[in-house]
């Protein structure tokens, strides 16, 4: 061949590729939106945890009445989840977790004015406002898992869910100083108003910028092709908002999930995963300033220490899950392996008792959180196995069970701490529950798959 041969070549080549568009990224903008407004939306939830020393101290509170204030949200939150589920199955995620966002950051912003009222309906108000927030949050999660299953292909699945569920440490790292400064500063009212401001921004922001594949005025054909052709659900909304759609039976949705040993282990092990995210979010830095004596400011920069490498553990179990997926490793054992390694090591929480060293401490929770990041591909599996038409219903049951937890956590520890006047066995209690996830994937879930919704028997 001669060189003018091979120059002709080379330039056919670069005219085809030059022809080619190239392939858009509009997937990462969008789970960048949900890793931003899901760590205002653990922000929202954990900020009684910030604000909870004041609040006692201001308004003569124990630690039991505290632990029911935790509570509220939670209670609210799971009996929510289903409804939610089905509101973002039936009008999507696009609208659905618009009027989420701005109602939960509402409500948020009101907590701010509860200093105005009297001590006794200042307590009632508290504990209506944090049920507010936790039925406005509802279909918050169920949407992301949605998003994930209509934006991302099944190799980058875990990695987008990690970002997103990372958001949990995100927002210690990112709002807890921020918000022990304003409490400290500025009284503890002003930590709501900040932070309900903020999330009504977000609302606007998340219409903006977000829509389904196909109708994106960002994403090109070439994208929308690499995204279907990896089992992206990119049809999954047009689908199911057509007036000839089959509508989901609700309760034979879910009598056939709860029957599923599969689903049934996924829901009760991010029950026992859920109970080790509550303890952060509401336990933790009352933990560092009632047992370890931290000052509040303190205890704000500490309680982001473990929290940045709970984010890195998050975003790599995520990696590793994928990795381990595109180089042939099945399915049931690339989203297990992080999970099972990470809980295993979260167990190390109970070693906080046998120290006293605020910075040993520090360590051990590190590698507890780190861990904890690690495990928590949840999302993950719900977007691998939840039915095509029922996404938001799997997710929304999988939500119960981990907000389940958020009733049981602070309640148990706040009883355990008011009866011993020590957090020891709060963190047994924390440490037990990690064990008992690792067994709820390894012995219950067995092998993953996608569930096929049966219609009703007559």
């Amino acid at each position: 061949m001669s060189v003018s041969d091979i120059r002709s070549s080379s330039t056919t080549r670069s005219q085809l590729a030059d022809a080619t568009p190239r392939r858009t990224r509009i997937r990462f903008l969008i789970v960048a939106l949900l890793f931003i407004i899901s760590t205002l939306n653990n922000a929202d939830r954990a900020i009684l945890s910030i604000t909870g020393t004041e609040i006692k101290a201001d308004l003569g509170i124990s630690a039991i009445t505290l632990g029911y204030l935790f509570s509220a949200f939670a209670w609210a939150y799971m009996l929510g989840q289903i409804p939610g589920g089905r509101l973002v199955d039936r009008f999507g995620a696009k609208r659905v977790y618009a009027v989420s966002i701005f109602v939960w950051s509402l409500f948020t912003l009101l907590q701010g004015f509860v200093p105005l009222m009297s001590i006794g309906a200042a307590v009632v108000a508290l504990f209506a406002l944090r049920i507010g927030v936790g039925i406005a949050e509802c279909p918050a999660y169920p949407s992301n898992g949605r998003v994930v299953a209509t934006w991302f292909p099944t190799s980058e699945r875990a990695t987008a869910s990690a970002i997103f569920n990372s958001a949990q440490y995100a927002a210690a790292v990112v709002f807890t100083p921020m918000m022990a400064w304003l409490t400290h500063s500025h009284g503890w009212h002003s930590a709501y108003l900040v932070m309900g401001g903020i999330g009504m921004a977000l609302s606007a922001l998340w219409l903006t910028f977000y829509d389904q594949p196909r109708k994106h005025r960002m994403a090109n054909d070439a994208e929308i092709e690499y995204i279907a052709d990896g089992g992206a659900l990119i049809d999954i909304e047009e689908a199911s908002s057509a007036p000839d759609a089959a509508k989901v039976d609700t309760g034979n949705a879910i009598r056939q999930l709860l029957s599923s040993r599969m689903m049934l282990g996924l829901y009760t092990g991010q029950f026992f995963i859920a109970t080790i995210v509550y303890f952060f979010l509401t336990w933790f830095p009352i933990y560092l300033i009632e047992e370890l004596g931290m000052p509040l400011l303190d205890a704000g920069l500490a309680a982001s220490i473990p929290a940045i490498f709970g984010f890195l553990g998050g975003i790599l179990g995520g990696i590793v899950s994928d990795r381990l997926l595109k180089r042939g490793i099945s399915l049931t054992r690339a989203r297990k392996f992080p999970i099972i390694t990470g809980l295993t090591l979260s167990t190390s929480i109970i070693l906080c008792n046998f120290t006293t060293s605020q910075t040993v401490v520090i360590l051990i929770m590190v590698l507890a959180f780190f861990g904890k990041g690690l495990g928590s591909q949840g999302w993950t599996l719900v977007s691998d196995t939840s039915p095509k038409e029922a996404t938001g219903l799997s997710g929304g049951l999988y939500n119960t069970f981990a907000s389940a937890a958020g009733i049981t956590t602070p309640l148990v520890i706040g009883y355990i701490v008011d009866a011993t006047g020590s957090f020891d066995g709060a963190l047994i209690f924390v440490g037990v529950s990690a064990a008992l996830a690792v067994c709820s994937f390894l012995f219950i879930m067995g092998p993953i798959t996608r569930v096929a919704l049966k219609p009703a028997e007559n």
